[in-house]
């Protein structure tokens, strides 16, 4: 076995940016310290995508835990159609709240700092919801738990964005939605156990209390992981904090890449800043129509019909004639798909591309909900439960995560948190409206009016895929902000090459005088060895002389 010595041990400089493009201290030189910390860590990335994809548990658990609970709260309360859409809703009113302000504190405060005070809110909101004794408490209870999942929501896919490796950056934001359905998939479990832990009445009694209680579990674990999670690389080199932001980018790419990539950073802030970059950048040509992509991904991610099946699908499925509890189960297996087939768009996002997973997935939704509405019009079940279950796994693969990914892609580093926080605005919003009138149209109109609502929606969803989202695919964050620029403003892809071909070239540099001090390591051991050899040779030859 070789024997490492003191002169493998390499030393490395890291620079941030030429005086030029550099917006603050430059790094610091720090010494190497093994390979695993210039490759970085793959463990480490996936550690962080899953603590701030917590956030989507918090989320899951409420959209279902909400939808075992309302039947027995629409016993106990004698609950009218529009305050029964109201308790569902009201977690959206907050969401709206939190959502607005998540991105102006998020850029001033820090990822990290707002999404563990979105946690806080939640953990609340759902141990207060448990003790509530009448349906306007539970209401104020659902804002507040709203507030929580509203400041948390975006900026945990903003947070996994802005860390992630650019080529398995969908993948790893795909860990939100992931955790989503999980919420979604682990709830109808439990709701299904609580509920047939008693009779009918002590479900009404008590059971629904249960439900919503058990959400401050999560809500503790999601506190407790972000507690021991960094801060957001790129909000770190945006704040002047470069040695950090290094350091954090340094684990997750190695330090090659974390140099390229502070480098690429402060090379766009200074850009920024000799652009008077500022908010109303948002609204200008360029930027607004990044915003208006945005809006759209956000309000069809809600409103093409998804979330009424989360919301009312014990519901749904008891009027259609499951019954026993039964309902609890076909919305378990309806979880149960929606995880599996979020795992499938999580393998094809980053290799298939955002835009064709969201093109294929709207356009079959918008069969299976016809699909749907038929089953209502002539009372089949179980061809019912077959296209609910085929409509919810092309949502998983497409419009479910998707828009969460490209969202937060779609913005430079100075506008990411308040771009995506109104983006957000306009999802809680429609979010809202669905839970607030999917009862009163299902009374109205009936399933199959109502579902053919939703199929008009995901045609809508399709045609505006195909005709005006981009693909992102591929492409660093600072290679996404370039698409926005007017044309007379844009910097050149030249000037990006030569950023990165200078950062190559001085890392082949130092891997030349690496090599130069290996080989010549090579050479002294060679020396040593021949050196050894002769003195042990003669040692040989003077024993047999004697």
């Amino acid at each position: 076995m070789r024997r490492r010595t003191p002169e493998k041990t390499k030393k490395r400089e890291v620079t941030a940016v030429s005086q030029a493009t550099s917006t603050s201290e430059p790094i610091k030189t720090v010494e190497e310290e093994d390979e695993h910390q210039r490759r970085g860590s793959g463990r480490y990335i996936v550690g962080l995508a899953l603590s701030a994809g917590l956030a989507g548990l918090l989320y899951g658990y409420d959209t279902v835990s909400i939808s075992g609970a309302i039947d027995f709260l629409q016993s106990k309360y004698a609950l009218s159609p529009a305050l029964q859409g109201l308790v569902i809703s009201s977690i959206m009113i907050g969401g709206v709240i939190g959502a607005g302000f998540s991105g102006f504190l998020s850029d001033k405060y820090g990822r990290r700092k707002i999404l563990m005070f979105g946690g806080a809110f939640f953990f609340v909101a759902a141990l207060w919801s448990a003790f509530t004794f009448s349906p306007f408490t539970l209401i104020l209870a659902r804002v507040i738990g709203g507030i929580g999942i509203g400041l948390a929501a975006a900026l945990a896919v903003t947070y996994i964005t802005e860390s992630a490796p650019t080529n398995i950056r969908g993948a790893l934001t795909s860990a939100y939605q992931l955790l989503t359905i999980s919420g979604i998939f682990l709830t109808n479990v439990i709701n299904y156990f609580i509920a047939s832990s008693g009779s009918h009445e002590w479900g009404i009694d008590f059971g629904w209390r249960w439900m919503l209680g058990i959400g401050a579990i999560p809500a503790a674990i999601f506190v407790a992981a972000l507690w021991f999670s960094p801060e957001s690389p790129r909000f770190l080199v945006q704040a002047g904090r470069v040695e950090e932001g290094y350091k954090v980018l340094e684990r997750i790419n190695g330090s090659d890449k974390a140099r390229r990539d502070v480098e690429e950073i402060q090379l766009q802030i200074k850009a920024e800043k000799e652009a008077n970059a500022q908010f109303s950048d948002l609204f200008k040509p360029g930027l607004r129509k990044a915003l208006l992509i945005g809006i759209f991904l956000a309000i069809f991610n809600q409103a093409i019909g998804m979330n009424a099946i989360s919301y009312y699908g014990p519901v749904m499925f008891s009027h259609m004639g499951f019954g026993g509890n039964t309902e609890f189960l076909a919305s378990s297996l309806v979880g149960g798909i929606e995880l599996v087939f979020t795992v499938v768009g999580m393998y094809l996002i980053d290799t298939a591309g955002r835009k064709k997973l969201m093109a294929v997935g709207s356009g079959l939704m918008v069969l299976f909900a016809l699909g749907i509405s038929f089953s209502y019009a002539n009372n089949y079940q179980l061809l019912m439960l077959i296209f609910v279950m085929c409509f919810t796994s092309c949502f998983a693969f497409s419009m479910g995560p998707i828009p969460w990914i490209m969202i937060p892609e779609l913005f430079p580093t100075y506008l990411r948190g308040r771009a995506t926080g109104i983006c957000t605005v306009f999802l809680w919003a429609t979010n809202w409206a669905i839970g607030q009138f999917t009862p009163m149209m299902i009374s109205g109109i009936g399933g199959m009016g109502t579902f053919l609502v939703f199929a008009c929606t995901n045609l809508i969803c399709f045609l505006g895929v195909m005709t005006f989202v981009p693909e992102t695919k591929d492409k660093t964050l600072e290679e996404i902000a370039e698409l926005w620029k007017p044309k007379g403003e844009q910097q050149s892809n030249a000037q990006l090459e030569v950023v990165r071909a200078t950062a190559d070239l001085k890392q082949a540099e130092a891997d030349i005088k690496a090599a130069e001090a290996e080989l010549a390591r090579a050479r002294r051991a060679k020396e040593r060895a021949i050196a050894t050899k002769a003195a042990a040779e003669a040692l040989v030859a003077a024993q047999k002389r004697r």
